[in-house]
């Protein structure tokens, strides 16, 4: 047993702790995110590797056929498409997938960072990430001689934030409404579809038969047609931008009715 304090023996008040500020919890966890994004090695090969030996096998080659202009011109827009896929729907789908499997998701989620803290958290690691994307890979576009339209880039930023918006909600539809093992499936196979039948580094355009037909109502064709219009052409291409909405509404309101922090 213990003795009792002596009545005269001062007990220092209770302190309230209060949280950080909204703002600050989100930037916090934000910063975890693409950190973790990076180090993992098989992430950083789906979001920096591969898209740099997708952009120099297609500038080195001449097939497939990428349509008229100049070849590497046409690439980097694709590439940089390829690369918003991979970090925003890719990445943040098998993260997102095993993060829930864990029950990490149901933790931070009754934190005071909070659940839309959580999804903002998320969103702004992609950003973060794909910077990095667009630097590396738009320096070694650069290197191999492309010349991007100047006019176009405000456009070319509206489509990379529209469509990581878009792919963010596709991976929190796919990793919070499928077990984790077939999210990792799901989500490889879906970017390799993407990459080949999706108009992303090959235009639509150049597809064969109904394919680019099809194509053109898939979210990857719409950022990478998007994209090539603003910094080849210099415009903004307003059918794409409609298609990119379109996924993004649909795809956050369904993750938002669907979405499940348990496995």
């Amino acid at each position: 047993m213990t003795a009792d304090l002596p009545a005269s023996t001062p007990v220092a008040p209770l302190t309230p702790r209060t949280a950080a500020p909204a703002r600050r919890r989100v930037l916090a966890q934000a910063r975890f995110e693409a950190g973790t994004l990076l180090r993992n090695g098989e992430q950083l090969l789906v979001s920096l590797l591969l898209p740099a030996m997708v952009l120099v096998g297609v500038h080195a080659s001449t097939s497939p056929s990428l349509g008229p202009g100049r070849r590497i011109d046409v690439a980097v827009p694709g590439v940089l498409a390829l690369c918003v896929i991979s970090s925003a729907f890719t990445s943040q789908a098998i993260s997102t997938g095993f993060d829930r499997r864990y029950s990490v998701l149901r933790y931070l989620g009754v934190t005071p960072l909070g659940r839309g803290g959580l999804i903002a958290a998320k969103v702004v690691a992609t950003l973060l990430v794909e910077l990095l994307q667009v630097v590396v890979l738009g320096g070694l576009g650069l290197a191999l001689g492309w010349q991007p339209s100047l006019a176009g880039i405000p456009y070319a930023v509206v489509f990379l934030v529209v469509g990581t918006w878009t792919f963010v909600a596709l991976a929190l539809l796919l990793a919070g409404t499928v077990r984790a093992e077939a999210v990792l499936a799901l989500a490889n196979l879906i970017w390799v579809l993407l990459l080949v039948l999706g108009g992303v580094v090959v235009p639509r355009t150049e597809l064969p038969g109904s394919v680019g037909g099809v194509a053109a109502l898939l979210p990857s064709a719409g950022l990478a047609d998007g994209l090539r219009s603003a910094l080849v052409l210099g415009r903004l291409n307003v059918p794409a931008l409609v298609v990119l909405l379109g996924w993004a509404t649909i795809a956050t309101a369904l993750a938002a009715r669907f979405f499940r922090f348990d496995d």
